[in-house]
């Protein structure tokens, strides 16, 4: 019989060491990456906060057409012409008092 030195596996230490490393990293880049799981969260936040403001834009063109359809040739509203005139000119009736 010989006597055999203890030797460390160096090929299977690298291995796990390895294997470690790639597993660390896959599973930084599932939480971190640019697809990961924080970044998905972001972007539907972001999303949510995006159909907010195109609601409010929506309703905000809605306003603005009826208003518009509201001065056009085919329909006139006396109400919104004086108030506009009123706006735009500064004309006051004789019998208003203006206070600024």
């Amino acid at each position: 019989m010989t006597a055999q030195g203890t030797r460390l596996p160096i090929g299977g230490i690298l291995y796990l060491l390895m294997a470690f490393m790639l597993g660390a990293y896959f599973t930084f880049a599932a939480v971190q990456g640019d697809y990961g799981v924080l970044r998905q969260v972001q972007i539907r936040a972001e999303a949510e906060v995006l159909r907010v403001e195109r609601d409010r834009l929506y309703q905000d063109l809605a306003k603005i057409s009826n208003l518009t359809a509201r001065l056009s040739d085919r329909y006139l509203d006396v109400d919104l012409l004086d108030e506009q005139v009123r706006d735009v000119l500064g004309y006051v009736r004789a019998d208003e008092i203006v206070i600024r």
